[in-house]
């Protein structure tokens, strides 16, 4: 994993995500997701090439369910984009990074 994405956890989610001044990349996953290991390589990606203008990290849903059930994560992986403390785009399921990084685009 890239050093420069985050763990997000239910305890630190609401400092982390909620109240960023910088938009956020979360990452939806868990370790038995065949389709979350194989986008965790372009998430790192991602993180790197945007590590000066957007904060990315993971969030496991099997051990914080209540953050995935509290923003209608229903199939992983799922990436949220957070701007301002809300959700502005969504994107499921293992896709390219062009589609992941034009999302960020609109925002950063």
């Amino acid at each position: 994993m890239s050093k420069n994405v985050k763990e997000f956890t239910a305890a630190n989610f609401d400092a982390e995500v909620l109240q960023s001044d910088t938009p956020v990349l979360i990452d939806f996953w868990a370790e038995w997701c065949g389709p979350c290991r194989a986008i965790a390589p372009v998430v790192d990606e991602v993180a790197d090439d945007y590590s000066e203008t957007v904060k990315v990290g993971k969030l496991n849903v099997d051990t914080d369910n209540q953050v995935a059930s509290q923003f209608g994560v229903r199939s992983i992986p799922t990436l949220l984009i957070f701007n301002n403390g809300a959700v502005v785009n969504q994107i499921v399921g293992a896709v390219p990074k062009t589609k992941i990084t034009d999302l960020l685009d609109t925002v950063v």
